[in-house]
C-alpha cells in the first residue's frame, strides 16, 4: 500500500474534524505504512515550521532548512512551509503546507491542488503547456483546457477553458520585496465554462472565476513563478509569493 503525502494532509484534515489528533493518524501511518515513512516524516517535521495568521508573521524568525511561501487571503498573513517536492514528468510538483493543514499543490507555479480550505480542489488535470517563455515570447493568447475536481458539491470533471496572456499592465498586488518591472506578468482568464462533467450538473456560474495572475522571473534563462493570486471559489481568493529570510529582512528594512 502507498500514500502520498497529498493523500496523507487529506487524511489527516478528516481526523482533525473528527477530533482525532493528526499526530496519531501521522504516527501510525509511519509506524504501519513503510513504503510511505518518508512522507509520513515529512509532515511530522514541516508542521512545527509552518505559521499561523498573526500580525506579527512577517517577522517571525524562519529556519533556513525550509523554504516557505508568504500567503494572504482577506488581510490575513500566513507562512507555508515546503514539505515535498514529488517528481512528474510535467514539472516537479510542490507540496506546501500551513500551521493550520491547509495544503496547497503547485507544478510549475500553477494550482494543482487544495485541501483544508472551504473550497477545496481535490483534483487537477493539466495538459501539455508550453513554457512561460514560449507564452510570452507569442503574439496572442494560449487557450487551453483545465480538469477539477472541487468540494463542497462533489463537482468532478469540471472543464474550465482558460485564456493565458502576458500583461503589460503592472499591479502589484502583494508582491513584497521585489522589482515588479524585472518580472513578466500573466494573466490567465475564463473562455468559457465552466462545464461540469460527467457527475457534474452542467454549467455552473458560480464555478467560473476571477482571472489568476502570474508574475514570472526569466531573466538569465530561467523560468521561476515567483508569485501568484488565485481564486478557488469567487469568495476565496488568496495571494502568494516565494519567501526567504532575504526577503523578509529587505522587507523589514523599508
Amino acid at each position: 500500500m502507498t500514500i502520498n503525502l497529498f493523500d496523507l494532509a487529506q487524511l489527516c484534515i478528516v481526523a482533525n474534524r473528527a477530533k482525532i489528533p493528526v499526530v496519531v493518524i501521522a504516527l501510525f501511518l509511519v509506524a504501519t505504512l513503510p513504503a510511505c515513512s518518508s512522507s509520513s516524516n515529512a509532515i511530522l517535521q514541516t508542521l512545527p515550521h509552518a505559521y499561523g495568521r498573526n500580525s506579527a508573521i512577517d517577522s517571525v524568525k524562519l529556519n533556513p532548512n525550509f523554504r516557505y511561501i508568504r500567503v494572504t487571503t482577506s488581510g490575513r498573513v500566513a507562512l507555508l512551509a515546503l514539505g515535498y517536492v514529488d517528481a512528474d514528468p510535467r514539472g516537479p510538483i510542490e507540496v506546501w503546507y500551513s500551521a493550520e493543514r491547509e495544503v496547497l499543490r503547485f507544478q510549475n507555479g500553477r494550482l494543482i491542488g487544495a485541501v483544508g480550505l472551504t473550497t477545496e480542489w481535490r483534483d487537477v488535470v493539466l495538459p501539455d503547456l508550453p513554457s512561460w517563455a514560449a507564452v510570452a515570447g507569442g503574439d496572442k493568447a494560449f487557450r487551453w483546457t483545465r480538469i477539477r475536481d472541487v468540494m463542497p458539491g462533489y463537482r468532478y470533471g469540471v472543464i474550465d477553458i482558460l485564456s493565458l496572456s502576458v500583461v503589460k499592465e503592472l499591479k502589484r498586488g502583494e508582491l513584497q520585496g521585489l522589482n515588479p518591472n524585472q518580472l513578466t506578468w500573466f494573466e490567465e482568464r475564463f473562455e468559457l465554462g465552466p462545464v461540469a462533467g460527467p457527475l457534474g450538473n452542467g454549467v455552473a456560474a458560480d464555478l467560473i472565476l476571477p482571472p489568476a495572475r502570474y508574475a514570472v522571473d526569466l531573466r538569465d534563462g530561467q523560468e521561476t513563478v515567483v508569485y501568484g493570486e488565485q481564486c478557488l471559489a469567487a469568495d476565496l481568493c488568496f495571494t502568494w509569493q516565494r519567501w526567504s529570510v532575504q526577503l523578509q529582512n529587505s522587507t523589514e528594512r523599508k
